[in-house]
């Protein structure tokens, strides 16, 4: 594991139509309204924790994530900053501290990070850097249970791990505290190691293809060398 883990969260505008889309189609990727992130050691200190509501300049809320989140585009037009602020706050930490980015379902929050350093101009990140998913990983607590194999919501992994609701959960400050809580939580109780993180598969923006690719090692490269030079000698001979 990475000296330093970041836990992130995004509060949205709606959900993406379709996942495999580029970030350039506006219509189809939502837009964050609040983004939070907490930084930690490996050891479980916390270093720093940001919270920020992006300024609903040239966007809709739908309805439904109102409901959710309660996030209007009346609060976040006088309480929100412009996302080129915001998003370069986070780009800073992540060349910063280099972490391991966790998230529960970090689908969403990976994509929706994407779309936001995108909106804002700036190179991605996360796409250079190992992620892992709190949401896959909960669904082995539901391997003996009568219901479908399904992940644990966040409140309800919170609740299991601590036999307490989570307050304010879809907050993103809350939620992303509650994240690394969780995660924490199961890695003391051996439910999360090295090898799980390694297993998870990694994300890559659509279109694109992962960007931790296969790099030979010297054993491997010796052996790619020793194939060349007897295609060359069958070739020849």
């Amino acid at each position: 594991m990475r000296d330093y883990l970041l836990f992130v969260d995004t509060e949205t505008s709606g959900i993406p139509q379709d996942w495999n889309k580029p970030y350039s189609s506006r219509d189809n990727w939502p837009h964050i309204a609040q983004l939070a992130w907490v930084v930690y050691t490996r050891d479980g200190q916390e270093v720093k924790a940001e919270n920020h509501y992006v300024l609903a300049s040239d966007y809709d809320m739908s309805p439904a994530s109102t409901t959710i989140h309660g996030l209007t585009p009346e609060f976040l037009r006088e309480n929100g900053r412009p996302r080129h602020e915001v998003m370069r706050r986070l780009y800073d930490d992540l060349l910063q501290y280099k972490p391991l980015v966790v998230a529960h379902f970090m689908q969403l929050d990976y994509h929706m990070m994407g779309v936001g350093f995108y909106r804002a101009g700036l190179d991605n990140p996360v796409s250079e850097l190992p992620t892992f998913c709190t949401l896959i990983t909960s669904s082995r607590f539901m391997q003996h249970s009568r219901q479908p194999p399904r992940g644990l919501r966040l409140g309800e992994l919170h609740e299991r791990l601590f036999d307490e609701p989570l307050a304010r959960e879809h907050d993103a400050l809350t939620d992303a505290y509650a994240t690394a809580r969780c995660f924490f939580a199961l890695w003391q109780r051996g439910d999360i190691n090295e090898q799980i993180i390694r297993a998870q598969r990694p994300l890559s923006e659509p279109g694109k293809s992962v960007s931790r690719r296969w790099r030979p090692s010297l054993p491997h490269f010796i052996v790619l060398l020793a194939l060349a030079a007897l295609v060359a000698l069958l070739f020849f001979f």
